[in-house]
């Protein structure tokens, strides 16, 4: 894409304060858009608007999107102070707690629930109407692990599951208003959620043994796929699941045996 690929557009991001959310908001900002990015925390927040590129446009903003009252002012909040809203950035997400489903409560359950799938729900019903007024899209970040199953993310899991399923839903039933509505679904991205999982090298081991790129992904590269399914050339891309997991899902389950 060229520099200035989304000038005059305005992207909401939400978890925009590290990892994926972060590295989008910076792709964007370059190619000319005006970037809100959404997360609980500020000066994570304001560290990534420290960091944008020179002479870009990129505004932090304290909100939860669990939160349904909290996240529908503030996407109205920003369509209403920048006259637009093109494209959504359905990015925040929580992974813990970890376990089965005897391990975890109901009010774990709840915390991921209400962050990943009540997140993607509030936040797109509130950008909708402004979505329809100029063509613009959805873009979620689902997960590979919304596409097959872990040992031990029971919660993690079945959102990331909904949210595939609420992504093809809103294709259907959007498209006809104007609206894209994609997905990308990353897996073992080096950011903060998977900061654990890869201090740990019993799984870096077997994660890599599994990955035919035998390496873990940066932010960036999901990142740059996000933009293109926002972007003009994705215009006649509406439903997709783009996987961003290094030939992960290339696999049919057997084990490496080279």
């Amino acid at each position: 894409m060229a520099g200035d690929t989304f000038t005059g557009k305005v992207v909401i991001v939400t978890g925009g304060g590290s990892g994926i959310g972060a590295a989008t908001a910076r792709l964007f900002a370059a190619e000319g858009a005006t970037v809100v990015i959404v997360g609980r925390t500020q000066t994570k927040l304001d560290k990534v608007v420290s960091d944008a590129p020179a002479g870009s446009t990129l505004i932090a903003r304290v909100g939860d999107v669990s939160d349904e009252e909290e996240i529908t002012e503030l996407v109205e909040a920003v369509a209403s102070d920048h006259g637009r809203l093109d494209t959504l950035v359905n990015n925040a997400a929580r992974c813990e707690p970890l376990g089965s489903v005897s391990d975890i409560d109901a009010a774990g359950w709840r915390r991921v629930m209400a962050t990943d799938v009540d997140g993607v729900f509030f936040a797109s019903r509130a950008a909708l109407p402004y979505l329809r007024a100029v063509g613009g899209s959805i873009v979620n970040v689902g997960s590979a692990s919304g596409l097959g199953g872990d040992w031990g993310l029971a919660a993690y899991d079945a959102a990331k599951g909904a949210v595939t399923n609420l992504t093809n839903a809103m294709a259907l039933d959007h498209g006809a208003e104007g609206v894209r509505v994609n997905a990308v679904h990353p897996s073992m991205i080096s950011t903060d959620m998977t900061a654990g999982f890869l201090r740990n090298d019993a799984i870096v081991a077997a994660a890599l043994n599994r990955v035919p790129l035998q390496r873990f992904g940066d932010p960036a590269e999901a990142a740059s796929v996000i933009t293109f399914l926002a972007s003009p050339a994705a215009s006649y891309v509406n439903g997709a699941h783009i996987r961003v997991d290094g030939g992960l899902g290339a696999s049919n389950g057997n084990p490496h045996l080279a």
